[in-house]
């Protein structure tokens, strides 16, 4: 039986994205099909949120990788992420189909302000650098300390329960707690 799959961080995501995105670019399939299982959901999820239908919503998905398909060569990740890019074409497509039904402006100028409720790929990777730096300082802390912190903050463990059940006076558990948390801040301090 296979183990849980880790998951893929965003800056391997974007590398990933924008690697397919040029293989598209060379006429590749089996690419596009990549870029689509990757991104499929959040950009039906904003097709949705402005076009309010799904049959809509679907059909204008399907415009947004066929013009995927025709601009790939277009992209150029030095200007925005391939998420981005891909947001903006689905947007734009759903926009498109608003206005081809005659839609009143100011419903346009609503779904021109559809926010996108997810994180930005700057964000994505600085919380990730941040629990990567806050994985290795508790690593280096002393285990019962380390393990202390882990159980009360991350478990919510009271510290009266961490201390029978590591078997020490109720002081030293507190103790361990405050010295790992103490060596934690001046780890994480920049």
């Amino acid at each position: 039986m296979a183990g849980p799959v880790a998951p893929i961080s965003p800056l391997h995501m974007r590398e990933q994205l924008s690697a397919a995105l040029s293989r598209v670019a060379t006429g590749d399939e089996a690419a596009l099909k990549a870029v689509y299982d990757l991104t499929s959901m959040k950009l039906m999820g904003i097709c949705i949120r402005i076009l309010k239908e799904r049959d809509e919503a679907e059909d204008v998905l399907q415009d947004v990788y066929v013009s995927v398909w025709a601009r790939a060569d277009s992209f150029d990740r030095d200007r925005s992420s391939p998420i981005t890019w891909l947001a903006t074409i689905a947007r734009n497509r759903a926009i498109d189909r608003l206005r081809s039904r005659r839609i009143p402006a100011e419903a346009l100028d609503q779904a021109a302000q559809v926010p996108d409720d997810k994180p930005d790929a700057f964000t994505c990777v600085t919380e990730a650098e941040e629990r990567k730096r806050l994985r290795d300082c508790l690593a280096r802390l002393e285990a019962p300390h380390r393990e202390a912190i882990r159980s009360a903050f991350f478990d919510g463990l009271a510290y009266s329960h961490l201390a029978l059940r590591d078997n020490v006076p109720l002081g030293t558990m507190k103790s361990w707690i405050r010295r790992g948390l103490l060596q934690l801040k001046g780890c994480l301090s920049p």
